[in-house]
């Protein structure tokens, strides 16, 4: 048994303690309270970190980790230019992915890994488009959901997509590493491997993300297959031949006919998504994921979130990856999202968002996201200047400086170590 103290204690689902501590035993959270508290019922070594908060690991909602490398590979392979459009930023990604070796995208994930962890990232929902590095990250000491990436046209394509797919579903046990299943986007997937996806899903109980609206291309797409996508993506990939018909429909809808949109869904981006659309992601219970520094890098727009707060849309934050944006930060996100839309969200509600609700988003809330009793012990510890008149919350996102990371109540190995005060 070991207690934790800091001069404060920041467990997200309640209140922050004043003098707050967690006493931790074999990875597990076992009691939450002040030190004096803890101490006394509990006894055993106390760890005290002055002027410092304890709060729980950071939970990042969507990313992809592979894609680390990207801005070193853009010189190294040749295709280091600025993208006019968001379509013609898919087809860079798609250049840049084509050139690379298994070798260099192992690297990545793992640099991607090692990243997060150095900035308070415990936990993931990670898209991953080649299931073959999955063992990666089970082999982490990340935890997480790793949504395995579904896009193809033909049908032995597909069949091959979800005989992958579902490799990876039977071989995994009781692990913090859990995967989920991401038909990729609208315009990605052939209806037939729309319907295989919703199917392993609904069998297995599968977590659901897809990247939804990002871009005003979906909509042209959806209703009339028109725009770049028709004209630029698809001849790019070869898929001529699958061009649909026209659908006169909208994003939303078209999902929900292949009864994609449930409880188990994260939709992620929702940017471009209408007053009826939001309703139905309300009436079906789908969560949201907001990638807003993502969006603004490739000028695709800003999702309308008081929208989705006043629907009552669950919403967590990701950083998408550093294909689109500086940092795999949380911290660096929030501070993003409360500059850009300051009249919405609180410091409050955005350090819940990359915490508990992030956890909540990828189906791991009882597991991880807050500092309760029968949690796994990943909590950060975090330096303040000091909390002054705006509150733990707002001293967090606006000036914290995480010191050390701790996951299951081990501390990471690394350049984050510090020096704490420890008492009998």
């Amino acid at each position: 048994m070991k207690i934790y103290s800091a001069s404060h204690l920041c467990s997200v689902s309640h209140p922050p303690i004043k003098g707050g501590a967690i006493a931790v035993n074999e990875g597990k959270i076992v009691a939450v309270g002040t030190r004096s508290e803890l101490a006394a019922v509990r006894g055993g070594p106390v760890t005290e970190y002055p002027g410092c908060v304890i709060m729980p690991g950071l939970v990042n909602a969507h990313c992809h980790l592979e894609l680390t490398h990207f801005p070193s590979w853009k010189i190294r392979k040749g295709i280091d230019y600025s993208p006019r459009t968001y379509i013609d930023w898919i087809i860079q990604v798609i250049k840049i992915r084509r050139a690379l070796t298994d070798r260099e995208i192992e690297q990545s994930i793992l640099e991607g890994i090692r990243i997060s962890l150095e900035s308070g990232t415990t936990a993931i929902g990670e898209i991953l488009s080649d299931t073959r590095f999955f063992p990666l990250y089970q082999r982490s000491p990340l935890a997480g959901r790793i949504y395995l990436e579904a896009i193809g046209q033909s049908p032995a394509r597909c069949q091959n997509i979800m005989s992958r797919i579902a490799e990876c579903v039977s071989d995994s046990s009781d692990r913090r590493i859990q995967p989920g299943v991401s038909p990729h986007a609208v315009h990605t997937l052939s209806p037939a491997l729309f319907r295989a996806v919703v199917e392993l899903s609904e069998n297995d109980s599968l977590p659901m993300a897809i990247h939804l609206t990002e871009s005003r291309d979906e909509l042209d797409f959806l209703f009339d297959s028109s725009g770049p996508i028709a004209e630029k993506l698809y001849p790019f990939v070869g898929w001529n031949e699958h061009l649909p018909p026209h659908r006169r429909t909208t994003p939303v809808a078209y999902l929900d006919g292949f009864g994609l949109l449930t409880s188990r869904t994260t939709a992620v981006h929702c940017v471009h998504i209408s007053p009826a659309e939001v309703e139905i992601l309300q009436k079906r219970g789908v969560g949201a994921v907001l990638c807003p520094r993502s969006n603004e890098r490739l000028d695709v727009g800003k999702a309308p979130v008081r929208r989705l707060k006043k629907a009552g849309i669950p919403l967590a934050l990701g950083t998408d990856s550093l294909a689109s944006n500086d940092s795999l930060s949380l911290l660096d996100e929030a501070r993003f999202l409360l500059n850009q839309f300051p009249e919405d969200f609180t410091h409050s509600e955005a350090l819940r968002m990359i915490t508990l609700s992030g956890a909540s988003m990828i189906g791991m809330e009882r597991r991880i996201g807050s500092l309760e009793a029968g949690k796994d012990a990943d909590f950060l510890v975090v330096e303040l200047k000091g909390p002054g008149q705006a509150g733990i919350e707002t001293a967090i996102i606006e000036e914290g400086k995480i010191l050390d990371v701790f996951l299951q109540g081990k501390a990471i190995d690394g350049p984050l170590a510090t020096d704490p005060q420890e008492s009998d």
